[in-house]
């Protein structure tokens, strides 16, 4: 099989939000942890070290891990939908055509 580009990068894409969001929290550090005081008008809960470099990294290197298990799983057909289909088939209902 064979993925269109468009649909490569849109898929990487989301992945790379959802990265983006799940490896932000990690390492951050708020004034209290620091020993340092919180200025008149900043929240207490801002972080001191915010790097956004270091998340973008982060997020990429996540995302691509992500998407490659997603390409696999196009690829070689490990989960399709039918495996996602909890219910069963829905009834089909006598219309009386």
């Amino acid at each position: 099989m064979h993925m269109q580009w468009f649909s490569i990068v849109a898929i990487y894409g989301l992945f790379w939000v959802l990265s983006a969001f799940l490896v932000m929290p990690f390492g951050l550090r708020t004034p209290h942890e620091e020993g340092e005081t919180v200025e008149k008008g900043h929240a207490d809960s801002a972080p001191v070290n915010f790097r956004p470099g270091k998340i973008v990294l982060r997020a990429s290197l996540l995302a691509a891990v992500f998407f490659a298990l997603y390409y696999a799983n196009y690829v070689n057909g490990w989960i399709t939908l039918e495996d996602l289909n909890f219910f069963g088939k829905p009834p089909v209902e006598d219309l009386g055509y």
